[in-house]
């Protein structure tokens, strides 16, 4: 009888093991320093965020170099108009949970192309034909391309272009 009353703890609980001490659902914190090895703590935020959503491609580039209105490029995509815009919810809705606000978004009623606007990094989320269309990365192609960790890209080729052939 113990023992199944602490499987249903489990079931229940599934974040803390028999044993009481929290487990790890899918060792994000491991994610997390990866990024922060790389990249700015917020724009790690802001991937992991567009991941839990199941976004396609992400892309982060660094503009430092050649641009002087933003530092960063976060490029993702989604393959509907309702994902792009939980995708950009669910960004705008980490970040402000850790302290930081947007200063400005657009787009969001479309939802083919999601702008939003934090002064060092700036997330755009596209709709797969939005993307394939304006293709930032080839516009920004003197950019610096950040690679990301697998955990971030979803540890699959997700290419839009390899899943329309």
């Amino acid at each position: 009888m113990r023992e199944d009353s602490s499987i249903k703890e489990k079931a229940l609980h599934p974040e803390q093991s028999a044993k009481g001490r929290p487990e790890k659902a899918h060792d994000a914190d491991a994610t997390q320093d990866s990024c922060t090895d790389k990249l700015d703590e917020r724009i790690c935020i802001a991937l992991n965020a567009a991941s839990e959503k199941k976004a396609l491609e992400p892309v982060v580039l660094d503009l430092r170099e050649i641009a002087s209105f933003t530092d960063y490029f976060i490029i993702t995509s989604g393959t509907n108009a309702r994902q792009v815009q939980a995708i950009a919810d669910a960004v705008v809705e980490q970040l402000k949970k850790h302290g930081t606000r947007a200063a400005r978004m657009e787009g969001y009623n479309t939802g083919e192309w999601v702008l939003v606007d934090y002064g060092d990094f700036i997330i755009h989320v596209f709709a797969s034909q939005a993307r394939e269309f304006y293709d930032l990365e080839r516009l920004w192609r003197d950019a610096v391309r950040v690679s990301l960790p697998k955990d971030l890209t979803g540890g699959r080729d997700s290419s839009l272009r390899n899943e329309q052939q």
